[in-house]
């Protein structure tokens, strides 16, 4: 199981950061995606979806502003879900786990370019001469095949090693030490929602996540009633909008 699980994540975080087409690679790089393979090998797929919900949160607001990676949820939750599953860990452990990986998924991804630079290069000579398969090569498959030996031997040796490791570190950790971490990991999600209200940025649109939050805490509606509600909101705001530019262009 936890060969085919580490298996399964490497193969993941390959295909999902390849970003071939720009096309699936934003929703395979989110915890919360990936975390149904992981629960389906794993055999618990709502523990699973609990801690890939937890990892999730800390991301909800990241923006990668020109292209660059403020963090790599990709590699958070491709590391931390397996291990967290194997070594029974608590969502607040795990997501204290991530944020490190987060980080250097990000160091990663800097030098898959400084190398890819050299793809580049080479293009440009292909181009002097009209090749233009060595160019497709060189802007596709090249790259492609550095991104499997970048990304999945290293997720496939913490994944497979780690989880035996995290869970001597684990048994032999203070008992203030656990519950250290499972607090820490318990405030890091709230970052996650000061980060998105801070993006949205209008004071106009607060009070619909104020009214969401007292919903959800009063009301006990459930995650699909609320989404449901929202998307009802927003088509509505969005068409009386639209019929009232109407009628300002008339």
């Amino acid at each position: 199981m936890e060969l085919s699980l580490a298996i399964c994540a490497g193969l993941w975080y390959w295909i999902a950061r390849t970003q071939v087409g720009y096309t699936l690679h934003a929703i395979l790089c989110q915890p919360l995606v990936m975390a149904l393979p992981f629960g389906l090998i794993y055999g618990n797929l709502s523990q699973a979806m609990i801690i890939a919900a937890s990892i999730q949160m800390v991301y909800l607001g990241l923006v990668g502003n020109g292209g660059n990676l403020p963090a790599d949820e990709c590699l958070a939750g491709c590391v931390a879900i397996p291990i967290a599953l194997v070594s029974q860990m608590d969502p607040g452990q795990a997501v204290v786990l991530a944020m490190p990986f987060g980080l250097i998924g990000v160091l990663q991804d800097q030098l898959r370019r400084i190398i890819n630079a050299v793809f580049l290069h080479r293009a440009d000579k292909m181009a002097e001469v009209g090749n233009i398969k060595e160019i497709e090569r060189c802007a596709i498959v090249y790259p492609v095949i550095l991104g499997f030996f970048l990304r999945f031997p290293i997720v496939f040796a913490i994944t497979y090693a780690g989880a035996g490791t995290v869970q001597n570190i684990l048994a032999s950790m203070p008992e203030w030490i656990t519950h250290g971490l499972s607090v820490a990991g318990g405030i890091l999600p709230a970052m996650g929602f000061a980060m998105t209200i801070y993006i949205i940025g209008k004071k106009q649109y607060l009070p619909f996540f104020i009214i969401a939050f007292f919903m959800v805490q009063y009301l006990k509606i459930n995650v699909m009633a609320a989404a449901i509600f929202g998307t009802c909101i927003a088509l509505l705001i969005v068409l009386l909008r639209r019929e009232k530019n109407m009628e300002g262009a008339i």
